[in-house]
């Protein structure tokens, strides 16, 4: 595999990061209040598949280390992300996070591993299906009858 610019290693860092927390956040939600446990296993395993492709070309330590906290400009959180009213807000803010995360990390591993690129496309997919499953138990909750 080609070296890997420490600048894409940061933007797979970030978004590593933020893909694996939306995900878990929907899947504790799942887990948690809709007491489903197909869908909440099914969060786990694509967190799991993630992980287990980045393995294949990336270590943990490489992208650790293109880590820049200290430098990083967009930090600061927004206003919006502190705005949220009950449980279906933070399903759509994390779904939303989970969906931009996974598209960013495919199209940068298009940079240098096509085929890992292809298996991130098709687990975004996979998390697009679960998005309908799982919001229409969420809005069965949100106005139940």
């Amino acid at each position: 595999m080609a070296k890997v610019d420490s600048k894409v290693l940061r933007i797979i860092d970030a978004n590593l990061n933020r893909l694996k927390e939306g995900l878990r956040v929907c899947e504790d939600i799942c887990r948690f209040i809709l007491d489903d446990k197909t869908l909440s296993k099914n969060y786990k395993e694509i967190r799991h598949k993630v992980s287990h492709a980045l393995e294949k070309t990336l270590s943990s330590r490489s992208i650790i280390q293109a880590r820049d906290i200290v430098r990083d400009v967009g930090k600061e959180s927004v206003k919006l992300e502190l705005k949220r009213k009950d449980f279906q807000d933070i399903f759509i803010a994390n779904i939303q996070r989970s969906k931009e995360s996974m598209r960013v990390i495919e199209e940068f591993y298009k940079l240098f591993d096509k085929e890992i690129s292809q298996q991130f496309k098709a687990l975004r997919y996979k998390i697009y299906d679960l998005e309908k499953k799982t919001a229409k138990k969420v809005q069965a909750l949100r106005h139940p009858g």
